[in-house]
């Protein structure tokens, strides 16, 4: 089947001539020696044959056989043609021509691979060694012996092991991963391509390559890369390091190392390991750890701008305690804890007493000084578990807990008040200002915070009512009467909107004749459910509301259109008093209102109280003092004798009318003193050409006395009760207070007595 000749012979030959020598005299040694090598050649695995081309003699080995799947037994005819067919398409051309150069003895060919079909099927691969042991007379091979081998085993182990190192090859190459193998006793370097490429080294040598890569080592990293590999040497220790190199060509690159020992077939030292360039790697590393350090550094500025706001959010910049809505999220917490174990809560509302005239004489400077130190004050003299807030303007609040009892809350108190009631030194002067404490406590599940809040805040209320310097603890009586007076200022501004604010008259007479001079206007409030309300039932909310202005301005418009009735149904009254507030009188507007209702000039007056600053009034108040005269409206002095009007504001004022107040007018039957102190000011009234009014005039004592003392006119129930504007027009045809059942009728006769005397002499 294999290796025939040129000629293609298909001559048998015989298994017993195989050398085709002539047997030895000595046959039996020949045997043993024959015996001899088939035995190594069968247990070598040799398929031994041999090609006499002289004799046209082929001979195949029963192993030669068995390699390819045959029986030992069974005839191969050596047929080069059918035994070609069993070649590997792809090796063909190749064995043919190696067969050739064999048969020709070219030594190139002496030995050669391919692979053959075996019986079974598959493809073996099969090592033929073979040479011309014989040739003849021309030179030409005339006999070829040789052996084939079955290395298909060998061939499977060289292919893993090729494909083994492609792959590693492939992925130190996309890695780009350079590897070295240093040997320690002689101190020589192998690199391979990658490693000089990435190192830029041209010197290929061993020794070139040794000492390359240590001038290459950044001078900064020399020492200690060096003292690394020298200390891993010494130990026999694998070692891994990172390490910064400037190339051949000026580049500076980070490398990192790993490496570990091991000792070869010699048994000598040698270090084998891995270089890779991470220069990206630590380039990216070191910039996101920058951006890293940035980012936390960021993160540190804005946490800190985040406490900062929550701090400023929380506190009051003055002082730095805490504000309002820190106290709404500790009142929160407090009464939480006070809920849950059955603790008493304590709310002590501090305000400042005098604060105010502070800030107006000394300025705000001196305010805010006077604050801090409050603020200082309260931060010593509470515990630390206790919670002490401003919550605006001089107010403050302490919240306490745990073990508060009543006596301990009242002593914190009276010991706020007393360091607060010390003087302070503000550039050279000495400020003095206290405190009010409104006190509310607290306990159990049922325990309302912004409730007690309100509670503490009630009983401030009624410590700076009942003379200040002082601390109240909230009760509910005090309670209801805060309920009941927002309940009323929720039904005065209901009553506004309703109408319900109607207009009272109390005629005013001349003192000498007792006729009619004007009537004065009283505000009433025509309650749903109380009835008619006279102002010393709401006045004092309606002032906290706001509205006292608004009433006027509504009691005018109604007495106006009254005394437009009158007028039509044939009454006139000479002049109408009104009322007018401070806040009435200051407002910028009020000139502009008035002229809307076309008042008649000399119908209208409006009283002032003597109680309104007329010493220090402000340009608005002056320049509607100046409006009204020019409309016609004169001004009447209401409650003189006490108040604060000096004689100057008099002359400064010029009104019209002075009233002089009921209390003055009270005693005179009884008081000496009261005669002469009325006297004098109706004597100032006619000085300075000013009508005087005698209000309380409430018997005909009152009526005769104030004729003799030169009074102008008078008002008062003797004469006259405030009545609506229906029953006006009635009572005055009537003039009751003139007939014989009148209140004043005894003394009718002894007044005109009077004028007839005075008149004769």
């Amino acid at each position: 089947m294999k290796h025939a000749s040129p000629d293609k012979s298909k001559t048998k030959v015989d298994a017993a001539a195989v050398d085709g020598a002539t047997v030895p005299p000595n046959s039996a040694e020949l045997s043993e020696r024959e015996s001899r090598w088939n035995y190594a050649l069968v247990g070598s695995g040799l398929g031994v044959w041999d090609h006499n081309l002289r004799l046209g003699k082929r001979y195949y080995s029963d192993t030669w056989k068995i390699i390819r799947g045959m029986a030992p037994d069974e005839n191969a005819d050596g047929d080069f043609d059918t035994w070609i067919e069993l070649i590997h398409p792809d090796d063909r051309d190749f064995v043919i021509k190696a067969v050739d150069r064999q048969n020709a003895g070219d030594p190139n060919y002496r030995i050669f691979e391919y692979r053959e079909r075996h019986r079974d099927g598959h493809w073996i691969w099969i090592e033929c060694r073979g040479a011309c042991v014989e040739w003849d007379e021309t030179g030409t091979p005339a006999r070829l012996v040789g052996t084939d081998t079955d290395i298909t085993e060998r061939k499977g182990a060289q292919e893993r092991l090729a494909h083994v190192s492609r792959r590693l090859d492939l992925a130190l190459d996309i890695s780009n991963i350079g590897v070295f193998e240093a040997d320690i006793e002689n101190g020589t370097v192998d690199w391979d391509d990658r490693l000089l490429s990435i190192y830029g080294i041209t010197d290929t040598s061993p020794a070139g390559t040794g000492s390359a890569w240590e001038a290459s080592l950044h001078p900064e990293d020399r020492d200690r890369v060096l003292a690394t590999i020298n200390e891993c040497v010494a130990t026999n220790t694998d070692f891994q390091h990172e390490f910064r190199i400037i190339r051949q060509d000026g580049i500076e690159r980070v490398i990192r190392a790993k490496a570990a020992f091991f000792l070869d077939s010699d048994g000598r030292r040698k270090l084998i390991g891995a270089n890779w360039d991470v220069t990206a790697e630590v380039r990216l590393n070191n910039e996101l750890q920058r951006a890293k350090d940035l980012a936390e550094a960021r993160n540190t500025e804005l946490e800190s701008a985040k406490e900062s706001i929550e701090h400023l959010a929380l506190h009051d910049y003055l002082t730095g305690l805490p504000n309002r809505r820190y106290l709404d999220r500790m009142l929160d917490d407090r009464s939480a804890e006070c809920r849950r174990t059955g603790l008493t809560l304590a709310i002590l509302h501090i305000d400042l007493d005098r604060f105010k005239q502070i800030n107006d004489t000394l300025g705000h400077r001196a305010g805010d000084a006077m604050l801090k130190h409050a603020a200082q004050v309260l931060k010593r003299n509470v515990r630390s578990t206790d919670f002490v807030a401003r919550i605006g303007g001089d107010e403050f609040v302490v919240l306490c807990n745990l073990d508060v009892t009543p006596k301990k809350i009242s002593n914190l108190a009276e010991r706020i008040i007393r360091e607060l009631c010390k003087p302070i030194r503000y550039e050279g002067h000495d400020c003095r200002f206290g405190a009010s404490i409104g006190i509310a406590t607290d306990s159990g599940p049922a325990l309302d915070a912004k409730q007690l809040l309100l509670n503490a805040d009630i009983a401030l209320y009624r410590a700076k009512s009942d003379g200040r310097n002082r601390h109240e603890f909230f009760s509910t009586d005090e309670r209801r009467r805060i309920i009941a007076s927002k309940r009323l200022a929720d039904e005065i501004l209901l009553g506004l909107e309703r109408g319900e604010f109607v207009p009272f008259y109390q005629l005013q007479f001349h003192a000498r004749t007792l006729d009619v001079a004007g009537v004065e206007t009283l505000a009433r409030w025509q309650h749903r459910e109380h009835g008619l309300l006279t102002p010393d039932r709401f006045l004092a909310i309606a002032e906290d509301l706001d509205v006292v202005s608004m009433i006027d301005g509504l009691i005018l418009e109604q007495a106006l259109a009254d005394r437009k009735r009158w007028e039509d149904e044939g009454l006139r009254i000479p002049k109408i008093a009104v009322n007018v507030s401070s806040r009435r009188l200051a407002d910028p507007n009020l000139s502009k209102k008035l002229r809307g209702l076309k008042i008649e000039p000399r119908a209208i007056s409006f009283e002032l109280l003597e109680s309104i600053s007329l010493d220090d009034c402000d340009e608005a108040v002056i320049a509607n003092l100046r409006h009204l005269r020019r409309l016609g409206i004169d001004i009447e002095i209401d409650d003189f004798g006490t108040g604060h009007a000096s004689i100057v504001s008099l002359l400064k004022l010029s009104p019209k009318t002075l009233k002089i107040d009921r209390e003055l007018i009270r005693m005179l039957p009884h008081s000496a003193e009261q005669r002469k102190l009325v006297r004098s000011i109706i004597d100032i009234g006619r000085s300075l050409n000013i009508l005087v009014t005698a209000e309380g005039v409430e018997t005909m004592d009152h009526v005769r006395i104030l004729y003799d003392l030169g009074c102008d006119m008078l008002q008062g129930y003797a004469l006259a009760r405030p009545m609506p504007a229906l029953q006006i027009a009635p009572f005055v045809r009537a003039a009751s207070w003139r007939g014989a059942d009148g209140p004043v009728a005894g003394s009718q006769l002894d007044l005109r007595k009077s004028v007839s005397g005075s008149g004769q002499r």
